[in-house]
């Protein structure tokens, strides 16, 4: 790949974006930017149809990775640019194509500058007749081994074999900020993930209960937020001290509602926090009926603790199609540590996937849990994952 020297990024469901189209570009701009900081001589050169990232000395291969985990990106080409010239061109058409494997070719030109002396079907002509030449492949209209692009624009001309799709979605920021419940288990990141491509910024919210919740847990959480770095460079912790809370429940509910109660406290103090965060909805990584709490008779019951937006993007997905998610983030093999989380460890053996909301009202009344979630809100510990 020695001979290109630009990445050429489209925007793709960016352009139905209408009016706010030129804002979601500044943003995807901008992240692009961030993201390849650590590149001191990448530039990076914004236009109305496409963003440029103009290699330089950098090494083409970890540039293009580091893009290909920024959300927005709807596919990425490896670009030589030359000038405007159809001998250079055609020199430059047929040293990208010797690169390439196959064994037939098509020339897609694309004039965008009017002012250029040739029309689109003359530039295929003259360069598919410099390679028929020049090699012994052969032209397939239909279905080629080697798709060859020339886009000439104004302030030069395009030319490209190589596109591979980027994230897609939304630029990081578009979609605001949401607070995410984050358990350590298999759906929590992904959940994260899907919100971030998504366009939205996240900040997490962690339930902990020491003793009965080890320290790994922690651990094991900053390890799947290092991974998720990848598409937010910074994310917040909040570990809220669950146990006062939990023993409580526990030691004035029947065991068969305790996962219910011990939810709908978590969404209180969730929906709490996300207030004093300036968070525009809660999200989690439930998945309907996957577990006796995730029924929607258990959605029902739980979720009426709160009126805030509650955003669940693994609501529809089956088991095996987040992990398989999962496993392409690369956080299956963090999650999967034998350390559990809150939840996991005091799931009751027969729990409720119908609660009835008159028995939720007569438990939660034997506790004075409005002090308690103050306090849990009071001694948050904060930690930022960068």
């Amino acid at each position: 790949m020695a001979n290109y020297d630009i990445l050429m990024v489209r925007f793709g469901e960016l352009s139905t974006k209408g009016k706010n189209k030129k804002d979601f570009i500044q943003t995807l701009y901008l992240n692009i930017k961030n993201s390849l900081k650590d590149f001191p001589s990448v530039e990076v050169e914004k236009r109305y149809d496409h963003i440029y990232v103009h290699i330089n000395n950098e090494n083409l291969d970890s540039v293009l990775n580091r893009l290909l985990d920024v959300s927005g990106i709807h596919s990425i080409s490896l670009v030589k640019r030359v000038e405007k010239d159809i001998e250079v061109i055609k020199k430059t058409a047929l040293d990208l194509i010797k690169e390439e494997e196959g064994n037939t070719f098509k020339i897609i030109a694309k004039r965008g500058d009017k002012t250029f002396p040739m029309v689109s079907d003359e530039i295929n002509r003259a360069v598919a007749t410099e390679i028929l030449k020049n090699t012994s492949l052969k032209v397939d209209v239909h279905n080629p081994d080697i798709p060859l692009s020339i886009e000439i624009r104004e302030e030069g001309a395009y030319l490209f074999c190589k596109t591979v799709p980027g994230l897609g979605g939304y630029p990081l920021g578009v979609g605001g900020r949401c607070l995410l419940m984050m358990s350590g288990g298999i759906d929590s990141p992904v959940a994260a993930y899907l919100l971030m491509k998504r366009g939205i910024t996240i900040e997490c919210v962690h339930f902990a209960s020491p003793p009965y919740t080890s320290q790994g847990v922690i651990y094991k959480l900053q390890d799947l937020l290092h991974v998720l770095n990848r598409y937010q460079g910074e994310i917040r912790l909040n570990i809220v001290p669950f146990t006062e809370i939990q023993d409580a429940i526990y030691a004035n509910t029947d065991e068969s509602y305790c996962i219910t109660l011990m939810r709908r406290m978590m969404y209180r103090i969730s929906t709490e926090l996300a207030k004093r965060r300036h968070c525009k909805a809660v999200a989690n990584g439930e998945s309907v009926g996957q577990v006796a709490s995730q029924t929607l008779d258990s959605l029902i019951a739980i979720n009426e603790v709160t009126n805030y937006p509650i955003i669940r993007p693994l609501a529809t997905m089956d088991k095996l199609e987040i992990m398989n998610i999962a496993t392409k983030i690369g956080t299956y093999d963090i999650s999967i540590r034998p350390f559990e989380d809150c939840c996991t460890i005091f799931a009751p053996k027969n729990p409720k996937t119908a609660p009835k909301l008159d028995d939720i009202a007569k438990y939660e009344a034997k506790v004075d849990y409005d002090s308690l979630i103050k306090k849990a809100l009071d001694n948050i510990e904060v930690q930022i994952i960068k």
